[in-house]
């Protein structure tokens, strides 16, 4: 294949990698967002308090906690199209078991399944974000990523509209009926046709997931060493400053703190996707209105994706992008504890925009610094991605103490204080460092 152009984010492997990996991206995006609407869902599905409907984000997320390790191992032994294919039945298993869960109003089962789609994406994540990384220059690691989060934020957008027009119509006129229904056994006969519209729907994912791992198995994507230790970059090529400059041993510090920003923006990520819908439900919007809340938050983050991957690294650097987009998160939190209302989710909802470019700027800056130890520090990076489970729990936890505004930014706007230190401690180190020798792989 011959190489892409010099200026292209794509790589010496060309588009076609890119093309595949986008439409994985998709998949994962789609199955990921669906937690937004689903919270509103399950709340009335199963007739749940606010905190037992976040169950939903917490088991899902705290599975990255759990599986990134032996996800590490296994797609270690099985390759990086094995890893995918073997990922992406471990999700489709899981959906199914979702939707028979919740067709039957078993919450417990259900959650099993969330937990069960959790594992299968950790597989995913392990080896997918290492892979866009490496797959071309690594000064252009975050158009790559930015591309794939385009992808994955328009399912993002499009998943919570599909969920809310098959399942959830009408769903204002479903809890006023419960609420009036004059015993249990007519509560539970509407709430039983209620919970049974997800059955199809997430039958026919699990179909269209077990379809796309046979033509993944079937597929040529390169194969790319995920450790870090090889670099998709052909040795013809010339080594720049930053490949160069990766040589250079780093301490555990830069690591340990990237992780735990890590951890923090994936928990202001769901808080911004998943837990707008309640968010605005408790300023006193409609249930009909917030199930489409967070399809606002996705679209601000795919704008913020598009303009990223025109801006890095042509104007700004990976690093410098980062601390700007922490900067406009600490900046919505003061107008979203200012403001009231829509105007207060929509400032929730751009939350989207200034979250898009955290990870594909952080990502590879923290890969970078350990490529030597590339494959740990992606299980510790993705492990992280657990943060999605905890800032929510501490948001309804924090909600009938501080009130829902208070505890949003609470929780908000330190994460967004770390990823600014962060930033800077990676700035002054990089000032300091002396500038590499140009060398030419051999």
């Amino acid at each position: 294949m011959s190489p892409s152009h010099p200026e292209s984010p794509a790589g010496a492997y060309g588009w076609r990698p890119i093309i595949v990996i986008a439409c994985l991206f998709f998949i994962i995006g789609f199955v990921t967002w669906l937690n937004g609407p689903l919270i509103t869902f399950v709340q009335v599905a199963f007739n749940l308090s606010t905190v037992s409907a976040f169950l939903v984000p917490m088991c899902f997320y705290l599975s990255y906690l759990l599986f990134p390790l032996p996800a590490t191992l296994l797609a270690q032994k099985t390759g990086l199209r094995s890893g995918l294919v073997v990922a992406l039945v471990i999700m489709a298993v899981g959906i199914a078991i979702f939707g028979e869960c919740v067709s039957m109003r078993w919450y417990p089962g259900a959650l099993s399944g969330l937990f069960v789609i959790g594992a299968g994406l950790s597989l995913l994540q392990i080896t997918i974000n290492p892979y866009v990384t490496l797959l071309g220059p690594t000064e252009k690691a975050a158009q790559r990523i930015a591309i794939m989060g385009v992808a994955n934020k328009l399912a993002g957008i499009v998943a919570p509209i599909v969920l809310a027009m098959l399942v959830m119509r009408n769903i204002n006129d479903i809890a006023s009926r419960v609420k009036a229904a004059p015993d249990a056994i007519a509560r539970d006969h509407i709430l039983d046709q209620f919970a049974h519209a997800v059955q199809v729907p997430y039958l026919v994912m699990a179909v269209i997931l077990l379809v796309t791992a046979v033509g993944l198995a079937r597929s040529s994507l390169p194969e790319i060493d995920i450790s870090g230790s090889n670099s998709a970059t052909p040795s013809t090529l010339p080594a720049t400053q930053d490949d160069a400059a990766r040589t250079t041993p780093r301490g555990p510090t830069y690591l340990w703190l990237g992780v735990l920003c890590m951890f923090v923006y994936v928990g202001t990520e769901v808080m911004a996707g998943d837990a707008i819908g309640a968010y605005g439900a408790s300023l006193g919007l409609p249930l009909d209105q917030t199930k489409f809340f967070t399809s606002l938050t996705l679209a601000a983050m795919m704008g913020g994706y598009i303009l990223g991957m025109f801006l890095v690294p042509r104007v700004f650097s990976q690093e410098r992008y980062l601390g700007l987009s922490a900067i406009c998160g600490l900046a919505l939190c003061v107008l979203t504890w200012l403001t009231q209302g829509y105007v207060s989710v929509m400032c929730v909802a751009l939350f989207g925009f200034a979250n898009s470019m955290i990870l594909p700027s952080l990502f590879p800056i923290v890969i970078r610094d350990v490529e030597e130890r590339g494959a740990q520090a992606t299980a510790l990076l993705v492990m992280a991605f657990s943060g999605g489970a905890v800032l929510p729990q501490l948001f309804v936890q924090l909600m009938p103490v501080l009130g829902v505004q208070s505890a949003f930014v609470v929780l908000m706007a330190p994460s967004y204080c770390l990823i600014v230190l962060y930033n800077i401690l990676i700035q002054r180190r990089n000032r300091s460092r002396p500038v590499p020798v140009m060398m030419v792989e051999s």
